[in-house]
């Protein structure tokens, strides 16, 4: 598995990887309506990539099979989505590409990956705390964490928290 940083032409392709990945939500009663939800469009994607905040997993064709776009939130590279095909699930391109961007983050000065997740979703926060981030009360977070989880709340995302990992 190779990444490296997103294209333009790749942008067409990253809505299906974020669908594909969704659909595991299925599965959770109460959050089974995200497998339908909207998800990046390809101007989002193309503003991260132009913004040099976007990472690909690609195969041996260098095509996606996972991605990871971020934003920079002061000192902090804030996750803004992890995506990996659900046909490319359990192998590691998840971690891979947090680990990745981890070393991008702290070479670029950043001094933490933030992001917001599921609390009690097997592959969302359990699987980030495997990775070293924690969970951090709304006290803890910064002014932008706290209007992330707000606005999430009110789009009807139940159970979300920040979390931090200190490079």
């Amino acid at each position: 598995m190779t990444i490296r940083p997103a294209r333009p032409d790749d942008a067409v392709v990253l809505p299906a990887i974020e669908r594909s990945a969704a659909q595991s939500f299925a599965a959770i009663t109460h959050l089974a309506w995200l497998a339908r939800h909207e998800v990046l469009g390809v101007e989002q994607h193309l503003a991260f990539i132009a913004n040099g905040l976007h990472w690909v997993a690609v195969d041996d064709e260098d095509r996606p099979e996972g991605f990871l776009c971020a934003s920079a939130q002061g000192h902090a590279l804030h996750i803004e989505e992890l995506s990996v095909a659900r046909s490319s699930q359990g192998r590691g391109l998840g971690r891979e590409l947090i680990m990745h961007v981890q070393d991008k983050a702290a070479a670029a000065g950043f001094r933490a990956l933030t992001l917001t997740t599921f609390a009690d979703v097997p592959w969302n926060a359990p699987f980030y705390a495997r990775l070293g981030f924690e969970c951090m009360d709304e006290h803890q977070a910064s002014d932008f964490l706290r209007r992330q989880l707000q606005h999430e709340r009110a789009l009807g995302l139940p159970g979300r928290c920040a979390m931090v990992k200190r490079l």
